[in-house]
């Protein structure tokens, strides 16, 4: 019996004030797959994002591992499906207050002890969180400095390592994660990720990444799309501005 993709959007649509964002989207995802999403502002990009971590209602089906959000149980669906968006400065506290808030959580905890019956031993989340961010750049006394206190760079950057650190998730929905960066920095990151979804070990195995520069699409892309008014579909191959 096939096994059924790892992500899949049927004919999602999303409207506001009666108004149509998007509609129609189409988007198989499998594993190893890193999908470069572009598309003019206001097109909708973060609004599917959301949509595809159940944020925001919409119209259609997202099926992890052809399952709904609902059938999956939601709390537990947005700890595979984690959304990172493009500002994590606004969030409260500190990043290590975040973090261990957030491995306080039932969602979280129940989904550690089933991947640990799957034989796939929990590691402890802030410390990996530092591991990678110190390969970042990112001194460990920022983990207690607030959030507003960080620069846009140093937040996006702690946000990323707080994502892979949780090593829960099996697609990480990426608005811009690196916009606040410098080129030097921003390769360094792209790497990373990049590897880690190809990591045999890893639990990560796919990211939707939004991007306005084609020269980073290019370099960690597998799949292109364009997101418009009337929606894309997974053969809207080029990545086009």
């Amino acid at each position: 019996m096939t096994e059924p993709p790892l992500l899949e959007l049927r004919h999602v649509s999303c409207s506001k004030d009666d108004l149509p964002v998007f509609k129609d989207i189409n988007l198989t995802i499998n594993e190893g797959d890193i999908v470069v999403m572009s598309g003019k502002s206001g097109s909708g990009k973060t609004t599917l994002l959301k949509c595809i971590a159940h944020l925001i209602l919409c119209d259609g089906e997202v099926l992890y591992r052809g399952s709904t959000a609902k059938a999956f149980g939601i709390p537990a669906f947005r700890t595979r499906i984690l959304y990172l968006p493009q500002r994590p400065s606004m969030l409260p506290g500190t990043p290590k207050d975040f973090l261990v808030a957030v491995t306080s959580l039932e969602a979280h905890k129940a989904n550690v002890h089933t991947l640990t019956k799957e034989h796939k031993a929990p590691r402890d989340a802030l410390r990996r969180a530092m591991e990678i961010s110190r390969r970042w750049d990112i001194d460990t006394s920022l983990w207690t400095r607030e959030w507003s206190n960080l620069s846009g760079g140093e937040a996006q950057r702690i946000a990323l390592a707080i994502a892979i650190g949780l090593d829960t998730a099996e697609v990480i929905l990426l608005d811009e994660p690196t916009s606040a960066l410098d080129p030097v920095s921003s390769a360094a990151v792209e790497k990373f990720m990049v590897d880690e979804v190809r990591s045999p070990g890893s639990m990560l195995k796919a990211m939707v990444w939004i991007t306005h520069s084609e020269e980073q699409g290019s370099r960690v892309g597998t799949k292109f799309i364009q997101i418009s008014g009337t929606g894309c579909s997974e053969e809207s191959l080029p990545l086009v501005e």
